[in-house]
């Protein structure tokens, strides 16, 4: 019976360790497609299509509010704002 206590704790150990690394790949990944919708955005703009960079800017604002990249979509949203 110990024995068998002993290997269901070492699963269970295992288990939140996969699940803690599962957690934090899937937390770290928002901010890396906020990182390239705003590089996407930024070859729009290069590509004179301020059209399709708003939408882009628009979509991290709303997807991605917490992330770095919010304030700089909101900051070329109205830049592109202003020039059009």
């Amino acid at each position: 019976m110990n024995y068998i206590c002993r290997n269901i704790c070492i699963v269970m150990k295992h288990f939140l360790v996969i699940l803690m690394i599962m957690t934090a790949i899937s937390l770290s990944a928002c901010g890396d497609k906020a990182a390239e919708i705003f590089d996407t955005a930024k070859l729009e703009e290069l590509q004179h299509n301020p059209e399709h960079a708003g939408k882009l800017y628009q979509e991290i604002i709303e997807k991605y509010p917490d992330s770095q990249y919010a304030e700089k979509a909101k900051e070329r949203l109205a830049a592109l704002k202003k020039n059009n």
